[in-house]
């Protein structure tokens, strides 16, 4: 960690797989204190991230007006519960429970993201969206 709360991988450090879950419990716990610095500090400068609705973010400074813009706008998170993870030195899948308030609706659904590493931090974050509350398949559809 930083002095100003973000984290810093030092060079090779990346190849030990607890990297990796450290730099994405750290990102998910930024947003869950709405903590843009903790975010930041994540993320390698030349980052890609993914939203599951489709936003594509290039760049730390393009994530961090994001992050303003969102908070800016009264959302909020209520929680984000990781529920799997799965770490590489070079990658990550990791599966989650998220809950907000977005433009004043609550919301909540689960989800996954795909998280590649450099020695700089996250270079690609990718999010899916489930739609749909899953259920146990007992021979019939839901609509």
């Amino acid at each position: 960690m930083t002095e100003d709360g973000g984290s810093r991988i030092e060079p090779g450090e990346v190849d030990e797989p607890s990297v990796g879950d450290r730099l994405l419990r750290t990102y998910v716990k930024g947003w869950m204190e709405r903590d843009t610095v903790k975010i930041l500090g994540t993320l390698d400068p030349e980052c890609v991230v993914v939203e599951s609705h489709g936003p594509v973010y290039r760049g730390k400074d393009r994530v961090a007006k994001w992050i303003d813009a969102w908070f800016g706008e009264g959302n909020s998170i209520e929680s984000w519960d990781i529920t799997g993870l799965l770490v590489t030195a070079e990658a990550a899948a990791m599966e989650w429970r998220f809950t907000c308030t977005w433009h004043g609706r609550p919301a909540s659904f689960e989800g996954a993201s795909v998280a590649r590493f450099s020695n700089a931090g996250i270079t690609y974050l990718r999010e899916y969206q489930t739609v749909a509350e899953l259920y146990d398949w007992d021979g019939a559809w839901r609509d």
